[in-house]
């Protein structure tokens, strides 16, 4: 007895270990329901499915395909976060043409396969990913045998039936990408609420990737529905398809920041540009504000510089929860950040600013240290100026004004927001720091966004 007690003990600890209690409750609640869904959707459909000698070779074919294109693609490596593939090349097929068990396990296998083949990744994320492939390909599924039967060798002539077919298809594709994108997306909102689902989903190259993706599908579902064995004919379609996705992540990522995934000071500009001068012809407001950690030197040289980098990392994570989804925050540099604010007026500005150096001042943060750690205490000062209606400024004159704004702020106490408007003047300010007379030991050297306007 004490020996099962013992093991029961030792089980219960190494449950409660696991990675997926840390997450938030209602989240890893949703995670484990997800999964008990599939699992249970994979024992009903076994005992309702006949098992035939034509399935099984499909199957096995499709699968190989999957494991080749794993292969092909494996020193790509698989990045963090939200995984892109087009393996749902060769699922369509399987949740088309065979029954719904097959489509229910395939993903199994897809997801050991990367996991053993490509990265190891928590085992409740893989097993999170090949539940949501299983059920959004199963709802795919039915909803095609259920519609099928509507297309009978009586509908219309070929032409018409072949309209129907590939209709039916390419919606039942679409309803998979959808259901499998809102649990997903689900998930890794829950988990980190900086990631922006614009920008995960809704931009012009992943949806772009998600057609192509379906287009090849649709394809491929055709052709083995005739003919089996013009599946291994379609993997270099699907490999070109994969590296046109590497490639575009390659691009994306050539745009932002390494450390905090904002925009880099390059690709900032450029498109902050682009934004004035249409603000400016269309005659509508718009704002730049430009963000300075207060002492940042004294935090590297106190707590280290990986303390630093967290420190800019949370920092980045906090311009991602305060702005909208159309803003623009980019990293200058170092220490300094930089944001533009479309279609927004200079009292909207400010308050913005305000909200940024409020929650940057509320960050809890915590250096590692003999007595358990100690609070590191981060502000920032900010520069905020605004282009009114009809102003003909260009860009330099805007973030030439942010910059005076904020070496404004830096002289008089930090850890405050000063506004300047490019037709009034310095026209507001706030924060702790206006309340503090100036200490007159600073002699703030012109901040890197200076510097760039003037070299």
């Amino acid at each position: 007895m004490g020996a099962i007690r013992l093991l029961m003990r030792r089980t219960r600890d190494g449950i409660e270990g696991w990675a997926i209690w840390s997450l938030p409750r209602w989240l890893s609640a949703f995670i484990v329901a997800l999964i008990a869904i599939d699992l249970a959707a994979i024992g009903v459909a076994a005992s309702v499915t006949t098992v035939r000698v034509h399935d099984l070779v499909l199957f096995s074919l499709l699968l190989a395909c999957t494991a080749a294109s794993v292969e092909l693609s494996r020193k790509a490596g698989e990045q963090g976060g939200v995984i892109k593939d087009v393996l749902g090349v060769w699922q369509l097929p399987i949740a088309i043409l065979l029954p719904p068990l097959y489509t229910l396990i395939a993903p199994i296998a897809r997801i050991a396969l990367m996991q053993l083949r490509v990265r190891h990744a928590p085992l409740y994320r893989r097993t999170f990913s090949f539940a949501s492939l299983g059920l959004s390909y199963g709802a795919a599924s039915l909803l095609y045998h259920g519609l099928s039967n509507a297309i009978t060798p009586s509908t219309g002539g070929t032409l018409s039936r072949g309209l129907l077919w590939t209709l039916l298809v390419a919606a039942s594709g679409l309803v998979q990408s959808a259901l499998s994108k809102a649990m997903i997306m689900t998930a890794v909102k829950g988990a980190d609420s900086s990631v922006r689902i614009r920008g995960e989903i809704f931009q012009s190259e992943p949806l772009y990737n998600d057609l192509a993706e379906l287009c090849i599908g649709v394809l491929v579902t055709y052709g083995v529905a005739g003919n089996p064995f013009l599946a291994p004919v379609a993997l270099p379609i699907v490999t070109l398809l994969q590296r046109s996705l590497r490639h575009a992540q390659l691009l994306n990522d050539s745009r932002a920041d390494s450390k905090t995934g904002l925009l880099n000071a390059a690709t900032w500009e450029r498109e902050s540009t682009a934004e004035v001068g249409r603000a400016v012809r269309t005659r509508t407001p718009l704002a730049v504000a430009l963000l300075d950690l207060d002492r940042f030197k004294n935090i590297n040289d106190t707590y280290g510089h990986l303390v630093g980098d967290q420190v800019i990392k949370e920092v980045a994570n906090t311009l991602n929860n305060v702005l909208r989804e159309y803003d623009l925050a980019g990293r200058f540099g170092g220490e300094e950040f930089v944001v533009l604010l479309p279609q927004t007026r200079a009292p909207d500005a400010f308050r913005i600013a305000e909200r940024i150096r409020a929650s940057v001042a509320g960050l809890s943060l915590i250096a590692p240290g003999a007595s358990g750690g100690e609070r590191v205490q981060v502000t920032v000062s900010i520069g905020v100026a605004a282009l009114d209606c009809g102003d003909r400024r260009e860009f330099a004159d805007l973030m030439a004004a942010a910059d005076a704004a904020l070496y404004r702020a830096k002289g008089s106490g930090r850890d405050q927001v000063q506004m300047i408007s490019t037709t009034r003047g310095l026209s507001a300010m706030s924060g702790p720091g206006v309340a503090r007379a100036a200490d007159g030991s600073h002699t703030e050297t012109p901040s890197a966004f200076r510097k760039a306007m003037t070299s």
